[in-house]
């Protein structure tokens, strides 16, 4: 059994996510002959201003707008 957990700012769609899934499965199975049925992936959506980056918290930065 294996899986995946993918972090990262929130705001993604719902295609993106499920083109995401079908293509880390894909490679799971070609790469490290994980059975497709064996592997979980989540994805953890977090708010910019629950990140930071150098100290600073992402929602706070006006480089990255």
């Amino acid at each position: 059994m294996a899986h995946v957990q993918i972090t990262m700012l929130a705001g993604r769609t719902i295609e993106q996510k499920r083109r995401a899934a079908k293509r880390v499965t894909e490679v799971l199975r070609e790469e490290l002959n994980v059975k497709p049925e064996k592997l979980t992936i989540a994805f953890v959506e977090v708010p910019r201003d629950s990140y930071a980056r150098n100290g600073v918290l992402l929602s706070d930065r006006t480089d990255l707008q």
